[in-house]
């Protein structure tokens, strides 16, 4: 028998969530993510030592440049060790600014062309907020693919999938924290509120013949990796990505198009703004990751200013 992670690759495109390069290197996935949070690690690694500098000396001053230098030396370098794509992420303060989206965005873009890496390896990552979103919808159209995170609600994923964002992160993890948190249940397999966010937004989009990439994201365990086995990327931390490859158990794939989803459905400002509204454990999700990342942006920030 194989393992869990090599039967997993069948049918799940799999994603390493982290900036450690040697992590990648080791678990070979097709692509790769970082977020404002692992790039703060990854700059306390050794061996980023150099590209910290460097960052630092082409940005001449600009702290946030060099932060998107850093961002975009860290994904070129793990394009090396990966045949896939890379998600690199907008600053998080910006989340609420369409135009301002937009312009980071085109930086970064331009920071990887100069760096020799093609926009068709690059995802750009932004809030899943009605400001990223619309941002997104441009940006595709444009050429520039995307990657909307921090996505708790299906009003989100519909409306991701109404603007043809390539793909989007539904966090698993978050979800099922908070309604723990609320409960105070404990939640396993199909019962976990994470796992059934994502199969329900999985079969709407399958259904509806829609063409936005579903990758489940933020996990907190097996058990909800191994649910959500056949989504059509998984993001996984390093740690379960090791604990994947050391489990030599039969992996069963639970989610495969064709399986009955919801009617289409369209959203307009109004009604999106309502329905996370109404939603109070996205919106309150989606608010506390904007701050996390916020604040791990700034720390990132003071760490390459000193």
């Amino acid at each position: 028998m194989t393992s869990k992670l090599e039967q997993l690759k069948q049918f799940t495109t799999v994603v390493a969530d982290t900036g450690d390069l040697d992590a990648i290197t080791r678990l070979k996935p097709v692509d790769a993510t970082t977020n404002p949070s692992l790039l703060l690690k990854a700059a306390a690694l050794p061996g980023y030592a150099d590209l910290l500098k460097s960052a630092v000396a082409h940005a001449k001053g600009d702290v946030g440049l060099a932060c998107d230098q850093f961002a975009v030396s860290v994904g070129a370098g793990i394009l090396k060790a990966i045949p896939g794509r890379i998600s690199t992420e907008v600053d998080a303060r910006l989340s609420f600014d369409e135009a301002a989206l937009l312009a980071k965005a085109n930086q970064l873009i331009e920071l990887y062309d100069k760096a020799g890496v093609g926009r068709d390896r690059v995802l750009i990552k932004l809030a899943s907020t009605w400001e990223g979103i619309r941002a997104a919808e441009k940006l595709e159209k444009a050429g520039i693919q995307t990657n909307l995170t921090l996505l708790f609600s299906f009003a989100q994923a519909v409306a991701c999938a109404d603007a043809g964002v390539f793909l989007i992160s539904p966090f698993v993890g978050r979800i099922y924290d908070w309604y723990k948190k609320s409960t105070g249940n404990e939640y396993t397999g199909a019962d976990d509120p994470g796992v059934q966010s994502v199969t329900r937004i999985y079969n709407y989009y399958k259904s509806n013949d829609y063409k936005t990439v579903v990758m489940g994201a933020s996990f907190r365990n097996l058990n909800q990796i191994e649910h959500l086995a056949g989504c059509d990327r998984l993001t996984i931390s390093p740690d379960l990505l090791e604990k994947l490859s050391q489990d030599q158990g039969e992996l069963v794939r639970k989610l495969t198009p064709g399986t009955a989803g919801e009617a289409r459905q369209s959203l307009n400002e109004a009604q999106f703004r309502w329905a996370s509204n109404e939603d109070a454990m996205a919106t309150e999700k989606l608010a506390e990751g904007i701050r996390q990342f916020a604040r791990d942006q700034e720390k990132l920030e003071a760490l390459l200013t000193r």
